[in-house]
């Protein structure tokens, strides 16, 4: 492998957890959301990672899909909500924001370390060039 495929594969890393960064946000937004039935109630999303391989060695990864929370919604009693069924329930986002936010932390690393990562592969090129002065 060479340096620049370093730069192919942090890139695309780069992407990814950026699409991570933004369901994860969503996500947050969303989190005190209600609904009158549990069908029109907020899911959370997630995105699923895939590896992605060329013919010329190529590597990275890319999001094939965008998933939403099987998870039931919480069911709560609140009769006078103006959102209420006809038995004075409401259905709230089943999101957890301290799942979500260590969520976050650890995308925001991992797009940290791909910058960090293309950081070193440009110091090592640059490094390799001036071997010769």
């Amino acid at each position: 492998m060479g340096l620049g495929n370093i730069f192919q594969i942090a890139a695309s890393s780069m992407g990814a957890e950026s699409v991570r960064l933004s369901t994860v946000a969503s996500n947050l937004a969303n989190a005190n959301a209600t609904s009158a039935t549990p069908e029109g109630v907020y899911r959370a999303r997630m995105p699923v990672f895939q590896t992605v391989l060329d013919d010329q060695g190529g590597a990275g990864v890319r999001v094939s899909n965008i998933v939403e929370s099987t998870a039931p919604p919480e069911k709560r009693y609140a009769p006078n909500d103006p959102q209420a069924d006809g038995q004075g329930y409401i259905y709230a986002a089943s999101v957890n924001p301290v799942d979500a936010m260590v969520n976050m932390i650890a995308a925001a690393r991992s797009y940290q370390n791909s910058v960090q990562a293309m950081s070193t592969a440009k110091q090592l090129m640059l490094d390799t060039l001036s071997l010769g002065k």
